[in-house]
């Protein structure tokens, strides 16, 4: 069992912020910024593409009310990640969000994307348009 699935059975505590019948928010144990949370479905999913569309809702609606949740921190941006697949950076295989607070000063790096890369956008774009 993973251990997102252990908080949502109560086998392993967690400081739980929100949760609704089908999603439960709860603090990072190793937050990058003040406020880092987590936003999982109780249901175990591992990558994005396995989610209902119920859930992946629900999942969005508590997202949205974690941000409002944590406005007393006083944040002035936040990052909403998800990583799907160990490639991508994925480490506990349940789909899982980060919601990450940004304040002026802190120590942890803003996420930025790569430099770009250099390919055929027609040739991609030929490779998924449906027929």
């Amino acid at each position: 069992m993973c251990i997102f699935c252990k908080i949502v059975d109560e086998e392993i505590p967690a400081k739980i912020v929100y949760e609704t019948n089908t999603t439960i928010a709860f603090l990072d144990v190793n937050p990058k910024t003040k406020g880092h949370t987590i936003i999982i479905p109780k249901s175990h999913y591992e990558t994005f593409e396995e989610l209902p569309d119920n859930i992946l809702m629900d999942l969005m609606k508590t997202i949205k009310e974690v941000i409002k949740l944590l406005k007393p921190l006083n944040y002035e941006g936040y990052n909403i990640l998800n990583n799907n697949k160990p490639i991508a950076g994925q480490e506990i295989p349940h789909v899982h969000f980060h919601l990450i607070p940004r304040y002026s000063n802190e120590q942890e790096e803003i996420i930025k994307m790569s430099k770009s890369i250099n390919c055929d956008l027609d040739e991609i774009l030929s490779c998924v348009q449906k027929d």
